[in-house]
């Protein structure tokens, strides 16, 4: 009489690069209401051409240098001391965030945006959690006008990923190793 065959081989060993990790899972069964979901842009606002004319910058943007590198500019753009009131800078990791704010003072530069184009390229710097938005800027120069209408870069990400902090615009300048900035800031009269 013969032998029985025997058992069946094993199954081969799982890959465990082919598992999908159980938090995937979980947030794949997650209805999209439970996350954040950014505002959408006011409908007569079109997100893909920019404003052109004074733009408030605060943070990063206050460096002339990093502005030249973003538009491609062959020179160093001219900025004018300048505040904003109404809003407040908060942190979104190491980079202030413009939200609206009581009657509290925003310090920064000023810079005429002259084309669409440069404009789409200061928008792609700040991301989609920045959106321009009007504002009425107050120039600190002494300098005609003192005052006029102009935009700015608010942040419109979660409100929930900012902290309180200060922007330091040559420690940030120092930590990007940016040190040819630093040494510029410190040649020319500073605004920040």
């Amino acid at each position: 009489m013969p032998t029985p065959p025997g058992p069946p081989p094993p199954p081969p060993p799982e890959n465990p690069l082919s598992k999908i990790p159980p938090i995937v899972l979980k947030l794949r069964s997650t209805p999209p209401k439970h996350f954040y979901q950014p505002p959408n842009p006011h409908p007569t606002i079109n997100q893909s051409t920019t404003p052109t004319g004074p733009y408030f910058f605060y943070g990063t943007l206050t460096d002339p240098n990093m502005v030249a590198e973003i538009l491609n500019l062959d020179h160093e753009p001219k900025f004018r001391p300048a505040i904003i009131q109404g809003y407040e800078c908060k942190m979104w990791g190491q980079y202030p965030a413009l939200v609206d704010g009581s009657d509290t003072i925003v310090e920064g530069a000023v810079y005429h945006v002259q084309t669409a184009e440069d404009g789409m390229k200061l928008a792609a710097y700040g991301t989609n959690n920045y959106r321009s938005e009007s504002c009425i800027i107050k120039y600190m120069d002494g300098k005609e006008p003192a005052e006029e209408v102009g935009y700015t870069f608010k942040f419109v990400g979660n409100l929930r990923d900012l902290h309180e902090g200060r922007f330091e615009l040559r420690a940030w300048l120092k930590l990007m190793g940016r040190e040819d900035a630093v040494e510029k800031l410190d040649d020319r009269v500073s605004f920040v």
